[in-house]
């Protein structure tokens, strides 16, 4: 804040010498300023007392009063990058494409979803993670092509509006879009399917800009177990996942724990030459016994190696009893979709899916429920290993009150600001710690390829 000088009233003593001073050598201007037109001033008696200075120099300016809480977050959003690990925009637009509906122009507000430009501006959102997500149904099915698809389709929305959007593919380029006032899209791939037994994928997919890969996703793929499958198929990775994890480091690949087993969780932890993150997964102290949110052990271990969590928005991650809710109406869902013959992503699917969520609405968690989250993760790991993951346009209408679409991030920053958190801290939890991984992440792939001979 700008101190304003106060002037300060001349001395007695100083202007009645400088007065008497005057009568003494005529004509020097006395310490008053005098009127330029009288050729003969008469200077006043020494004992006259001074004139006091101007009003407006003798009162100071008040300062102004801080900002409240809302205004602050608001002020902080647009100072800091915000990164968010996972917005499930790509699918949404492939979606609409493929039911043969109109696609929605992001480039400027839509009606539906819970990200366009206006909004992700509105609430200082500068670099999503688009999700390049490949349903567990493409596993030996097209999981490459799709994913290609995917890709394609982001590359084009910074192609057609490159005045908004650019791509990002290293932390330097996200911090050069924020200058150049553009929002980054950074890709992240959500399923190892499409890597289809080949290492050299790997590669291929980094060189296409792929930044993370989640390695699997609802079920068991041929890289690793998921949280949500109870086949346990490899008991953690499989012997090629386990060459993914190295190869992913070499080219410079952060590795995505979201989604993946326990088993698959601590062996990445061991085998892991780099940090990692989990791009949207939240705190399972929250939801007891629900494997798809990490426990107090994982985010612990996760952190003394480095990495990042960054929290999942959805009220089924943040509420128990929304997640309870949550788990039986989608086994309701999936009964009467099985009894009609729909397959889980297909245009049908999704259909039927909507129509039932519109009439079986869940408990929706709140932005203070969020921030809880936020805050464990500090109490157990420190400030350095929290970030932000919403998976906006990925779990439909369960967003918490308070956090319903991308135009919505100072209402954490607000709550934050509230419990006593310094900018500081909110500017580590928006985006430093998530950059500080990926740049990680592309120091050990530049020094793999300086010692490669």
């Amino acid at each position: 804040m700008q101190t304003v000088r106060r002037l300060s009233r001349p001395s007695r003593g100083i202007l009645s010498g400088c007065l008497s001073l005057s009568l003494l050598v005529l004509p020097l201007a006395g310490c008053e300023r005098q009127p330029s037109q009288t050729a003969n001033p008469t200077p006043p008696p020494s004992s006259a007392t001074p004139m006091p200075p101007p009003a407006s120099a003798s009162v100071s300016e008040s300062p102004a009063p801080p900002p409240t809480p809302e205004e602050h977050a608001e002020q902080l959003a647009k100072r800091f990058i915000i990164l968010d690990g996972h917005v499930d925009v790509p699918h949404r637009l492939f979606t609409q494409q493929d039911e043969g509906k109109p696609v929605a122009d992001i480039s400027q507000k839509t009606d539906e979803g819970n990200f366009d430009y206006p909004r992700a501006r509105a609430g200082g959102l500068d670099a999503p993670f688009m999700s390049i997500y490949v349903a567990a149904r493409y596993e030996h099915n097209g999981a490459y092509k799709h994913a290609e698809e995917l890709i394609d389709l982001v590359e084009s929305i910074a192609r057609k509006h490159s005045e908004k959007f650019a791509l990002a593919k290293s932390p330097a380029e996200v911090r050069a879009n924020f200058q150049a006032g553009k929002i980054s899209l950074a890709m992240g791939m959500e399923n190892g399917s499409p890597i289809e037994g080949k290492l050299p994928n790997v590669e291929h997919f980094q060189q296409r800009g792929i930044r993370y890969i989640t390695l699997a996703h609802s079920k068991d793929n041929h890289i690793s177990d998921s949280s949500y499958d109870d086949r346990h198929t490899h008991k953690g990775l499989s012997a090629f996942g386990k060459q993914v994890v190295k190869e992913m480091n070499r080219v410079g690949i952060m590795i995505d724990v979201s989604h993946i087993s326990d088993d698959a969780f601590w062996q990445v932890i061991a085998l892991s030459k780099v940090p990692v993150i989990a791009s949207h997964s939240s705190c399972r102290h929250f939801t007891p016994d629900w494997p798809r949110n990490m426990s107090d052990e994982m985010i612990q271990a996760l952190a003394k190696a480095g990495g990042v969590i960054q929290i999942n928005f959805g009220s089924g991650f943040i509420d128990d009893e929304a997640r309870k809710q949550s788990s039986k109406l989608w086994n309701v869902l999936g009964g009467q979709a099985k009894a009609k013959h729909l397959v889980h992503g297909t245009p049908a699917y999704s259909a039927f899916a909507e129509d039932f969520w519109k009439t079986h609405p869940i408990k929706r968690a709140t932005v203070e429920q969020v921030a809880d989250h936020v805050e464990h993760v500090v109490k157990l790991a420190g400030i350095d290993h929290v970030g932000i993951g919403s998976d906006f346009d990925g779990v439909g209408d369960t967003l918490p009150i308070g956090l319903e679409d991308a135009s919505a991030y100072p209402n954490l920053l607000k709550v934050l600001i509230e419990r006593g958190w310094s900018d500081e801290d909110i500017e580590k939890l928006c985006s430093s710690n998530v950059l500080r991984v990926w740049q990680k992440a592309e120091d050990f792939a530049a020094e793999a390829r300086r010692s490669t001979p």
